[in-house]
């Protein structure tokens, strides 16, 4: 997967910048962002399709140990019989560039970072519209993270391990559930043979909500 031209106005957003820019200074220094990250970057991504069950402490999914606990996913996958389950990352060049920026030049650090944010969740879009070429289903849900509503982020460990993703695109998880890569993405998608409930991605139902830049700054996230 290649990695092109970048959302600058959703890279702009994450900055806090609400206000259409016309600084030629912050434009300039975007695109100069852009095209290091853009070098930098080695997107790649990973899925599988599992079936999955209900049972009362959350969604199991087929032949695992791995249950999606919570109200939240369960209510997410109603009327699903499989979930399409994907990671994520720009990679660790970006780790890298980032790191370098930090010591050297905070501005384009903080601008990179809103610029790979912005980057990796293009990543996922073109992901999910190359992954439903060939997976094929009636209809299907949104993306839905670790770490969303009451899943608890923790759950990150498993999902990476039954992809397999450290040895096949080298992404993993620390203890402190941080993904290594950094701008790295994990998520799935529920599949269902009927009709799924096409449910808003409001602010109440995010467990960053109290504490998102977005809401404080009087808009969202785009969820």
């Amino acid at each position: 997967m290649t990695l092109d031209a970048i959302d600058k106005k959703e890279a702009l957003r994450y900055l806090g910048c609400k206000e259409k820019i016309d600084d030629e200074r912050i434009i300039s220094l975007l695109c100069e962002c852009e095209k290091r990250l853009i070098s930098a970057a080695a997107p790649k991504y990973l899925y599988e399709v599992f079936p999955i069950t209900f049972e009362p402490e959350g969604v199991r999914i087929a032949d695992s140990d791995i249950i999606l606990r919570g109200n939240d996913a369960a209510e997410h996958l109603k009327n699903c019989s499989r979930i399409v389950l994907m990671c994520a990352t720009l990679g660790q060049g970006v780790d890298v560039l980032l790191r370098q920026l930090q010591v050297t030049d905070m501005a384009s650090a903080v601008t990179t970072d809103s610029l790979a944010s912005a980057a990796v969740e293009q990543v996922c879009n073109k992901a999910e519209s190359e992954i439903f070429e060939k997976v094929k289903c009636n209809s299907r849900t949104w993306r839905f993270s670790p770490g969303y509503g009451d899943l608890p982020l923790d759950i990150q460990y498993s999902l990476l391990s039954i992809l397999n993703a450290q040895k096949r695109i080298g992404l993993t998880v620390m203890d402190s559930n941080m993904m290594v890569p950094t701008k790295s993405v994990t998520a799935f998608i529920g599949l269902s043979d009927g009709e799924v409930e096409r449910k808003s991605r409001g602010c109440e139902s995010c467990n960053m909500k109290d504490k998102c830049k977005f809401r404080k700054s009087g808009g969202h996230c785009g969820n």
